[in-house]
This record gives C-alpha cells, structure tokens and sequence, in this order.
C-alpha cells in the first residue's frame, strides 16, 4: 500500500499571485511547507500537483530543485489533475495538501492517515466538523474513491475543489478527526497579503526553527492576539465561495487605491462583495464574468460609452485595421484630421477641434483655452465636469460647493488652496444666481452641462448665451455624457443654442478612448499661446473607432433609437411600480434615465433590485443607459425579472417582510447624484 501526499499548488492564484514562492522565514513557502510535510511518518511520497500554465514553470523549477516530483495538469479541472498525479505516483492512499498552508502539520496528517486505516472507509479528514485552526486541512482518501468522483460528478465546483463531492454526495463511507479543543477561528493559511505578514510573523517568532507544531502556534495566539488580528476577519475557506472577479477585486484594493480607475466603476457602488466586478468579454448588451457566466447589462452599459452596443462589429473591424496597420508612430495619423473634419460638419458653428482620451483631460484643455481666449481665470461652472484641480477648487474653503453638482462631501486633498475662489457654482436653471455671479466676480468662462436632472426652462440656455456674448465670457458646453444622445452631435443642437467650445466623449468612440473639444477659431487659437500636449492623444485607435462610430451612428439613427429605448424603459419602471404600489422619482435624459425609490430605505432597496437581478443574470441597479442592443425582447426579458424584484419591495413597503433580512450582503454605497 504506497500513500502520496499531493500538494496542490499554483502561481496564478488571484488574491495573492506567486504566495507560494514567497518568502516565509529565508526561505520560499512552498519549501517551507514540503520540509514540515516530510516528517510526516505515513508519508511515502510527496509530489506536487500543478498545472501546465507556464507561469508554474519556477514553482515546477523550486520544488524539482528540492528533490520533489512534480505532475502538471490542468489548471481549472484539479480533480482530474490529482487524479493523474495520483496514477502517476503509483499511490494506493493519497493525501489531499494545498500549497497555501506552510503550518501544515506532520502529526496532523499521521493522525488523520492512521484514522483512515483505522475505520477503514474511503474518505477521511479534520475538515468536516472544523476544529483545528484554518491552515490544517488534511484529507485522506483512497485512489478508488478519487477515480469514483471523478467519473460520477460533472460539477464544475466539484473538479475545481476536488474532495466536494467524496465528502457530501453521501455515496462514500467517511470519518473524520475532531479536535478535543475548537480551535477553528485561527486563520493559519495564506490567502492573501494579511495572511501573508501574519504568518511571517510567526516564523519570525519561532526562528530559527520552522518544524514548532500548531499547539505551539495556538498558544502565541493565545499569548498575543494582536499578531494575529490582520487575518481574523477572513472567512474561512471564502476562496471557494468567491467568484474569480470577488477574489480579483479583494486583491486590487490592496494595491490600487480605491480598487480601480473610475468610482462609478467600484463594486461597492452596485453590490458590495457579491458583485462580479470584472468581465472577460462583452457582445451586445451581453457581459461575461471571469468564470464564464453571462449577465445582460440594463445598467451602465460601459458607464454611457457604448451606445451601439459592447463588441459592435464594424467599429471593431475599423480597430483592428488599425492594430495591424499600426497604432503609433513618428508621424501623425489621419484619421485624427477625418474626425475633426466631421465634428465641425456636425457642428457649423465650431471651426478648430482638439482631440484627447478622457473627459476629465477634455474638460481640462477646455478650461486652459477658455480661460487663454477670456484673458480672465474664474470660472462659473453648472454641472459634474470631471476631476482636475479647476474643477475640485469649487470646494476650497467650501465643502458644500460641489454638493449639488454631482459630488456631495467631496473633500478636495491635493487641491492647491492657491485655486480657491477662481470657480464659481451655480444652481442650473437658476438664471440670477449666475448674474449675480458675473456682476461680483470677474468670470471669464461659464462651464455648463447643456441638461441635467430636467431639461432648460424656456429661454435659460438663451439667456446665457446672451450674458457670455454680453460679457465677453467664453461660453463652454460640456457634452461628454450628453453627446450624441438626442441628436447627431451636441445636444445643443436641439436646443439651437450655439456656445463658444463644446465638449464630447463616451459614446464618440463606442467604448474606445476618445475625446473631443470643439470651438470657434478665435477661441481655439488661444491654444496656441499655451502649452497643450500630450503624446497619446496622437495614437490612432481612438480616432480610428470615432470615425467609423460616427458612420455607423448617421446610418442607424442611433439618437433616435436609444432616445425611443430609454422612453420605453421609464415607462416600464413607473408602470411595474404603479402595479405594486411603489413611489419613484424617475430624471435624466430618456437615454441616460435613472430612477429612485421614495422611501426612507431606498438605498436598501437599490442594493436589493442589483442582488435579485444578479442572481437573474441581470446587471442591473436603478439606472439604464439605453443602447442599440437592448432589444423588444431584452426590455421584455428584463421587466419580467424586476417585476418579482419590485414585488418583493412592495412587501417590505407594507411591512410584510424586512429588506434588511432579504439582503445578502452589505448596502451599496451611495454614488453620484444630480441634485440640480
């Protein structure tokens, strides 16, 4: 009879990538953990059990280094990867260790070993009841029964787990082993950077010697807590309860200040530690998480940027043109002049374009040509115009200031205090507040976004058109949201007010990074006598995508179409809500239409429609940015499954049920808002 104690292992772990060659007391974990595991008595041979991705090839290279076997397999099926180590080895008894667990205990698997015999079943382990500390996980089972489970299941959890289905199809006889004393809340394993310094310090503590047994560790635990409290909020075994994107976004918070790039993009704001947070592909309205699953997207639809659609074919095609072509070079690009050549088209008014890659950097050129042309630096702003330093200094010596323009309790750190009183904000369709300002401060640009919660009173964009030309102040229509929305191009155009600079983003690229800013050539040579520039915005995939965007736009009516959408879905949101008694509030433009419940738990709520409709296949909150993808039969689909959503709402309105108990998790944060 020859026992095999596999240790399954691998780089790509997507907590901690590379944890088991990291050092633990001198030494690489996983040689750590196979020189404590050597000393086990029922042992006769280690191998280690990874797969046959190359990121593996140094772990492969360390233990064979060590004198170890190694086998490679599959990466995602580890049942059928210990099932072939297993065969390799010869083993008739396998002893399951995963390479995460440098305290593994060589008594503990000798005991758990011997109680396998001893009973004489097919499996046994120390996990079924947990007593023993997290960390300690020995599994014992006999190679027939492997060979069984791998045969008899299918289940995806199961092959990625391995011992799943032997411990709880009730198909196999089993024992376990059961600490006299629970010790199951001492986190021991390493899973992620906590894990990892709590675990150093222990080696630390007992240096030079790394084979102490676990009561010793107890004991420390015991003695000082504080060593070991990074780790103990940490569910046990949550990795196999987390998806692949809940596992990536624990690990980018670590080493991305706020987890990502965009705030509207944090899973907090939607579903806190249940959202998927990372796709793999898109097509349609149609997004696919880091495990495969497919979710329709009735929510931000790339936070506003594909209005065709994700993955549309033809502005893909142009993409791809451009990859093979060339993406950068010495030289300029062409399709950078095309593109300017047809926002001016659009727009009659404007003669010179400046071209970049994000809202908050057009809005920044926008502001720094304005500003040229006027000879004046204050600003009036209406409206959420991005990030920089122009734009945050609305909240020096004033935290309120940007409170009804998107960013409520915005704290602006890092801002120069040198900015304060150079921006202005005003309340929109509040024609005298914005008089007033220009009669008490000299402003010299009136940034604005063109419609906001509700669109313009009669005569108000009129109005200032009439003060900016009046004033001498350059007039700036921020468009990045609401371009291309209602109209082919600015939705000033609608209104047939004409300002000085206009600028677009989002949809102009169909998810590609593009941004524009727009202008009348005596204020756009203002540029001229500052310093714009910047390398990137010469790269030719964003231009490439906007042109071929543009086309596919003026064909398909686009504006017309999503605007038709959005009109549809806001009347399916009042409609299920009337059937259940509900109050809404339903704003924005029809295409970019957001609705909120009336009631003192509407936060609750939101968090409760993004839960059910996950669990739906939906990514959903109370938002809908409409595109081209979302179908008769989406919209059907989707108000199908918000209808029990809202059901389930109106119980708690009627105090049948308590959205508290219904949640699975904690309430949303609360994000941006348009107050005005």
């Amino acid at each position: 009879m020859k026992t095999v104690a596999i240790v399954q292992a691998r780089m790509g772990s997507t907590r901690l990538p590379g944890k088991v060659l990291r050092d633990l007391s001198g030494h690489p974990l996983i040689e750590v953990l196979l020189t404590r595991l050597a000393r086990a008595t029922r042992v006769d041979e280690i191998v280690l059990a990874t797969s046959t991705d190359p990121r593996n090839d140094p772990l492969v290279d360390c233990v064979t280094a060590l004198g170890y076997s190694c086998f490679r397999g599959s990466e995602t099926d580890v049942l059928s990867r210990y099932l072939l180590a297993a065969e390799g080895a010869g083993a008739d008894t396998v002893i399951r260790i995963t390479g995460d667990c440098p305290l593994v205990d060589p008594a503990v698997v000798d005991l758990v070993v011997e109680a396998f015999l001893r009973e004489g079943v097919e499996y046994c382990s120390n996990v079924a009841t947990r007593s023993f500390p997290d960390g300690l996980d020995t599994e014992v089972f006999s190679l027939a029964a492997l060979r069984r489970s791998a045969e008899e299941t299918d289940a995806d959890f199961d092959h990625e787990h391995v011992t799943p289905y032997l411990r709880t199809s009730g198909r196999f006889t089993t024992a376990e082993v059961v600490n006299p004393v629970d010790c199951s809340n001492l986190r021991l394993t390493v899973d992620e950077t906590a894990d990892l310094r709590v675990m150093q310090s222990v080696f630390a503590h007992f240096a030079p010697d790394i084979h102490f047994g676990w009561e010793r560790v107890v004991a420390l635990a015991e003695a000082d807590p504080a060593m070991f409290a990074a780790n103990a909020n940490i569910p046990r075994n949550e990795g196999s309860q987390l998806t692949n994107g809940q596992k990536l976004w624990k690990r980018a918070k670590e080493i991305i200040p706020g987890g990502n790039m965009l705030l509207s993009k944090r899973s907090e704001m939607f579903l806190p530690d249940q959202w998927p947070s990372y796709f793999s592909r898109t097509k349609g309205c149609s997004v696919w998480d880091l495990d495969g699953t497919e979710y329709r997207d009735m929510s931000l639809m790339g936070v506003g940027t594909n209005t065709l659609g994700y993955s549309h074919p033809e502005v893909d095609a142009a993409v791809m043109t451009t990859v093979q072509a060339g993406n950068m070079s010495t030289l300029n690009c062409p399709e950078e002049v095309a593109l300017a050549e047809k926002l001016i088209e659009l727009h009659p008014w404007a003669e010179m374009v400046r071209l970049a890659r994000s809202g908050g950097e057009a809005n920044a050129i926008a502001v720094r040509i304005a500003r040229a042309a006027s000879g004046r630096d204050e600003i009036a702003i209406c409206g959420y115009h991005g990030w920089h330093d122009w734009y945050l200094a609305t909240n020096l010596g004033n935290e309120r200031g940007l409170d009804g323009h998107l960013l409520p309790g915005l704290d602006p750190n890092g801002v120069p205090r040198a900015l304060l009183g150079t921006v202005h904000p005003f309340e929109y369709n509040n024609l005298e507040q914005l008089k007033a300002l220009v009669d008490q401060h000299p402003i010299g640009v009136i940034k604005m976004e063109v419609s906001r919660n509700a669109g313009p009173a009669p005569g108000f964009l009129e109005a200032i058109r009439a003060l900016a030309t009046e004033k001498g102040i350059v007039l700036v229509f921020d468009e990045c949201t609401s371009g291309f929305r209602e109209t082919y191009g600015g939705l000033h155009l609608k209104y047939g007010v004409e300002p000085d600079v206009a600028i677009f983003g989002k949809a102009l690229g169909n998810g590609y990074g593009i941004t524009a800013v727009i202008g009348r050539r005596e204020v756009m040579d203002a540029a001229q006598t500052s310093f714009i520039s910047s390398t990137f915005w010469t790269e030719r995939i964003g231009p490439s995508a906007a042109v071929k965007t543009l086309e596919v736009m003026a064909r398909v009516q686009s504006w017309d179409a999503i605007t038709a959408i959005g009109h549809k879905v806001r009347a399916g949101w009042q409609a299920t809500a009337d059937a259940h008694g509900l109050e809404i509030g339903i704003a924005g433009l029809p295409s970019l239409s957001t609705y909120a419940f009336k009631a003192k738990t509407a936060l609750e709520y939101k968090t409760l429609v993004t839960q059910e409709m996950l669990a739906k296949g939906w990514l959903a909150s109370t938002n809908c940015y409409a595109s081209m993808a979302h179908t008769d039969d989406v919209i059907a689909d989707y108000f199908a499954d918000l209808d029990g959503v809202f059901a389930l709402i109106a119980e708690c309105e009627h105090g049948d049920r308590k959205v508290a108990d219904l949640l699975k998790g904690p309430v949303c944060h609360a994000g941006f808002k348009r107050l005005n």
